[in-house]
């Protein structure tokens, strides 16, 4: 009989199995079973890296340095460890260092007097034996949790593991990037100042000409790039606009251009309007950066912001410089503000509004696209359902994510009031037979909520 630990594996073994039937490839399956398949095969392959991890934590323990010549590493000829795990998986170096990394931090350890001790990260090694989150979401979570572990304490370390791998279940890698990100913030707030400092140090533009193309490198801090940013998006937003409002035209060169030629086309024509100087004419006229920051933190100075449609935090006095700056709207959480409930008198939603939704969600309250290609809908309908211009009724959705929950069968519900509430996202029958909500807008990154 195989091993208990093998067992979330053998379990996810048998669905692929069930899933796959008798079928020779995937094409032959129906589509509930290519997705029932889909999700085995993602199940297997976290449980597969639960199983590694532990492996390769093992494999560097029998190849310490002080083994000398009895290391494993050495007596089947590699350097490292790092180096044998990665002969053995095809990977490279840094994945096999990963593979320990994630290993070490989730196995039991041993007192000084020989006594087994939990896991570093109990939580972490629990959720990567069930399979429940891929290896390098746990290295991302890792690598922020011993970066601030001798600065927050052990208290806020246990409790932001709890909060990261409860939130990492199910979710991308870039979303638990900007989860982490946003959780830094959170628990060591003095930390991000020195952050954006050491990016302003680096910031660098560099230019030059080869094989008939112009090439342009650009890094900055978040701040310095979010105007940037949000001119380019909101040139690429208008072009999408008008595509829709003109559809007969998509036969033409330019309506064919990808989001990356749009934001190359867009910088291009964003200098020549700088250049000309006349102020018209511009698709980015109007673009704005809306930097949110709590009412304290913004008193104090101390603390951290964020810039909408970005995943890094910058710290509260970066947030008061540019409150100063044109085309920058702070807003202020916890501070008074406009009606903003308008019930059924007004049918389309007031800009005070949009602001609220976008405060509320973050932008797409789906897909995350920032919220200069979003558009406040009604969850209930206002003309089928007679819904209400309200802010409980309100969502930020993108064009695709509105199609895609109106001919699909998604529901939307909204839990609580104001800017506070929460936005579930419930799948259809097809998708989810249970129809478990999942979580949306910005609280899936609000680790502090």
């Amino acid at each position: 009989m195989p091993g208990i630990r093998l067992t979330p594996l053998l379990e996810a073994i048998e669905r692929l199995g069930s899933a796959w039937a008798d079928a020779e490839r995937g094409s032959d399956l129906s589509r509930a079973e290519l997705l029932d398949a889909h999700r085995a095969v993602g199940e297997v392959q976290r449980c597969l890296d639960g199983l590694h991890v532990e492996l390769a934590a093992t494999i560097a323990h029998e190849s310490r340095p002080e083994l000398g010549p009895a290391a494993l590493a050495k007596q089947h000829g590699f350097r490292s460890a790092a180096a044998m795990i990665a002969a053995t998986t095809g990977g490279s170096a840094g994945d096999a260092k990963r593979l320990i990394t994630v290993g070490q931090a989730a196995a039991p350890r041993t007192s000084l007097l020989g006594e087994l001790l939990p896991a570093k990260y109990p939580v972490l090694a629990a959720a990567l034996a069930a399979g429940e989150i891929s290896v390098q979401a746990a290295a991302l979570i890792v690598t922020l949790l011993e970066r601030v572990r001798l600065r927050v304490g052990s208290a806020a370390v246990a409790e932001a593991e709890r909060l990261l791998v409860a939130r990492a279940a199910g979710i991308p890698l870039d979303d638990v990037r900007t989860l982490v990100a946003r959780a830094e913030a959170w628990l060591d707030p003095d930390g991000v100042a020195p952050k954006e400092r050491q990016a302003r140090d680096r910031r660098s533009l560099t230019m030059y000409e080869r094989e008939g193309s112009f090439h342009l490198d650009l890094q900055t801090d978040i701040a310095s790039g979010a105007s940037i940013k949000a001119a380019i998006q909101a040139y690429v937003t208008a072009t999408f606009q008008a595509r829709v409002a003109a559809p007969d035209a998509g036969a033409s060169d330019a309506d064919r251009r990808t989001v990356a030629m749009l934001q190359a086309d867009a910088l291009a024509a964003i200098c020549d309007h700088a250049i000309a100087c006349d102020n018209g004419g511009m698709p980015a006229t109007g673009a704005t950066v809306v930097v949110r920051v709590n009412l304290d933190d913004l008193v104090s100075g101390l603390g951290s912001a964020t810039i909408d449609g970005s995943s890094e935090p910058v710290s509260a006095g970066t947030c008061r410089r540019m409150a100063a700056g044109g085309g920058i709207i702070p807003v202020v959480l916890g501070s008074a503000g406009e009606i903003l409930d308008w019930g059924r008198e007004k049918r389309l939603f007031t800009r005070a509004q949009r602001r609220a939704l976008v405060e509320r969600d973050g932008g797409c309250a789906m897909c995350g696209l920032p919220p200069q290609m979003t558009k406040a809908h009604h969850v209930r309908w206002w003309q089928r359902d007679t819904g209400s211009t309200d802010l409980n009724n309100g969502v930020l959705l993108c064009e695709s994510c509105h199609h895609r929950i109106h001919d699909n069968g998604w529901d939307i519900r909204i839990d609580g009031i104001g800017t506070a509430a929460r936005v579930w996202l419930i799948p259809p029958p097809h998708v989810d037979p249970a129809r478990t909500p999942r979580l949306g807008g910005r609280a899936r990154y609000d680790v502090a909520a």
